[in-house]
């Protein structure tokens, strides 16, 4: 499972010209699911989302969570995080998970975002055309692999 993490002021997801979700200070979150991720994945870097000390404390410290500072947490799919640019310059998408294997891993990760936060994760639609609108707070970007777990 992949993960590019970005701090924002807002972001928001639209689908087909509609407003589908939108959050405030919080977390944007790419999430790219492979045919090799486990709900012990999801367990896993569902807990270092919520833990990463990426927000600002009273003196101007990235010191806080996105629960310790009230964040907000939209989550998007996204498959192309596992694009492999190895050969020629078209990306290939072998290592990304089919959605009968990826949409239960999405759904894992929604519910347990939700419960280690203590509130709705917003969420993009699994294999929609999105429109994804941010603004990267700092700018602020963490990339998270869970086969590697740096």
């Amino acid at each position: 499972m992949r993960v590019v993490i970005q701090r924002v002021s807002e972001a928001s997801v639209s689908i087909q010209q509609q407003q589908h979700a939108c959050i405030g200070k919080g977390l944007l979150v790419l999430l790219g699911i492979e045919e090799a991720d486990t709900a012990e994945d999801v367990e896993w870097l569902s807990k270092k989302i919520i833990s990463l000390r990426i927000f600002d404390d009273e003196n101007g410290v990235m010191n806080l969570s996105v629960k310790e500072c009230g964040g907000e947490i939209l989550l998007v799919s996204q498959f192309t995080l596992h694009a492999s640019t190895r050969k020629g310059n078209r990306p290939s998408y072998i290592r990304a998970a089919r959605p009968e294997k990826a949409i239960p891993l999405y759904e894992k990760m929604i519910e347990a975002l939700s419960q280690l936060l203590e509130k709705p994760v917003q969420t993009g639609v699994f294999g929609a055309d999105m429109k994804v609108s941010l603004i990267n707070d700092g700018p602020v970007t963490i990339w998270i692999d869970s086969r590697r777990r740096e």
